[in-house]
Parts: structure tokens; sequence; C-alpha cells
């Protein structure tokens, strides 16, 4: 898992509209929110995702960019984004590697069935690309709101 105070992991990966976005180049310019979840389209990720976007004005007066991370692909991304008018930019780690990086590809267990899965999590990285909040393990009903105010601490 990943510790607060080290620089975040860097990355490229693809957005819904199969635009590649790359972290690095937010260092220097903006605060970063970045959560991984399960599934697109399932009840815990259309809660979270749709509460990030109910929030987005009051991150971005922080300087700060939202960003969704599944395993989900661009086309799933988009779907997904479309059918709940979300802000959040979705990107696709259909591969695993940035979950991975981040210690959030984990072995799960869910009706007494083990298997690997993303496990809920969002990591707050300031301006200058350091990891300031890592949270593995969340809820998704009201989480956007405690992020925030984890966030507005940046300024």
């Amino acid at each position: 898992m990943l510790q607060a105070g080290k620089p975040a992991p860097v990355f490229a990966l693809p957005d819904a509209d199969m635009e590649s976005f790359d972290l690095s180049e937010l260092r220097g310019k903006k605060n970063v929110v970045l959560y991984f979840y399960p599934k697109d389209d399932t009840p815990g990720c259309t809660l979270e995702a749709i509460d990030f976007t109910d929030h987005d004005d009051a991150f971005a007066r922080h300087d700060c960019v939202i960003l969704g991370v599944s395993r989900d692909d661009c086309i799933s991304h988009a779907e997904f984004r479309d059918k709940h008018g979300l802000s959040v930019r979705l990107l696709a780690d259909t591969e695993c590697e940035v979950s991975k990086r981040y210690g959030v590809w984990q072995l799960k267990e869910k009706d007494g069935v083990k298997k690997h899965g993303i496990v809920r999590s969002t990591f707050v990285i300031d301006r200058k690309g350091v990891l300031r909040h890592a949270l593995y393990g969340v809820n998704p009903k009201g989480h956007a709101l405690e992020v925030l105010a984890l966030v507005k601490q940046l300024d």
C-alpha cells in the first residue's frame, strides 16, 4: 500500500473518449483526486461517481481534477458517463497495471469465493505530485464530501 508523503506513481491511461491521459502533465498545475472503483454502472460505483460529479464545482474551486479508474474499457466508461451525466474523467486500466502500482488490486472475498479485484480506494495528490492521503476500502456513500474536506486542507 502507498504511504502519504511519497511521490504518487505517474501513469498514462486512455479515457472514455480514447484520449491518452498522463498524470505527470498535471504536476505543478492541479491537485488530483484519483479514485479506483470496481465496475462501471454498478450500484456503489454509480453512487460514488454521481457524488463526485455533484461536487465537481467545489473541487474545481480548489484547483482539483477528479479521475476515476477501473478495469472497464473506454467504451464501457463512455456509456457509463453518458448514461449518468458524469463530469468525472474515467480512465481505463484494463490490464490492472496502475491498480497494482497503487496497491488497490487485492484478493477479495465475496459469498465465500476469493478472487482478485479492485478495492475501492481514493488518493489525494497535491500540485507537486506528492501523495497526501491514501484511503483504502472506502464506503462510497458520502465519500466525495470526505475527500473534499481533505482537498481543502491542501490550500
